[in-house]
């Protein structure tokens, strides 16, 4: 099952928003998420969070009660951290979050880090972009090591290593390949393209993040 988490930051347009939850899903609003997913015409199936940053808090009413979990404020976890839990407990096989974009840096570099994690995200939509994980050990809540996408002819594609290593990677429609790059810690492919707009990415070893334009 596919579970989508809406949280606060800057998202996509509600029109995107609505389409990529048109899928069937397990809908989780982490906090200040909730505003986005109604703006999207979305009722989530859980809410989670402190509920410190939702600008009306009369938008939970029409939550049933028993659907919403509210945390103290002080906690180990972020929002889109329990969101991420709840969907795991819910046994989602692939999660993907929306929003998170912009805002503050912490909260930012804080939502990079769950990709890092041995159960990690598959997707992350933002304002801006579109950004997939893939691992060759189809490890966490991820259901696959390759992506093949036709996006925009000359679209940016930038790539970064994940996890522990070893990296191996290969590719089609990239102007530069990555056959034979050497990954290392800290090491990343920046502002590739996709020549034609249609690539494929495939993780022969180790996790990466494909960093592509919102379209």
């Amino acid at each position: 099952m596919l579970g989508i988490i809406f949280t606060g930051g800057e998202g996509p347009p509600a029109g995107i928003a609505r389409r990529l939850a048109e899928t069937e899903a397990l809908i989780i609003a982490a906090d200040s998420g909730l505003e986005a997913a109604q703006k999207a015409g979305i009722k989530p199936d859980w809410i989670i969070g402190d509920m410190d940053s939702l600008k009306d808090s009369s938008s939970l009413a029409s939550n049933p009660f028993q659907n919403i979990f509210r945390y103290p404020h002080d906690k180990d976890f972020t929002d889109t951290e329990l969101a991420f839990l709840l969907a795991v407990e819910k046994h989602c096989d692939e999660i993907w979050i929306i929003g998170g974009g912009g805002g503050r840096i912490d909260h930012l570099f804080g939502i990079r880090s769950m990709f890092e994690r041995d159960v990690f995200p598959a997707r992350w939509i933002t304002s801006a972009e579109d950004i997939h994980c893939i691992d060759a050990g189809i490890g966490g809540r991820i259901t696959r090591s390759e992506i093949n996408l036709t996006i925009n002819k000359g679209a940016i594609v930038s790539v970064f290593p994940m996890g522990d290593g070893p990296w191996e990677t290969e590719s089609s429609g990239l102007k530069w390949p990555l056959e034979g790059v050497r990954w290392n810690r800290g090491f990343f492919g920046l502002s590739n393209v996709a020549v034609d707009g249609e690539f494929s990415i495939k993780a022969k070893e180790g996790r990466f993040m494909v960093i592509l334009p919102l379209m």
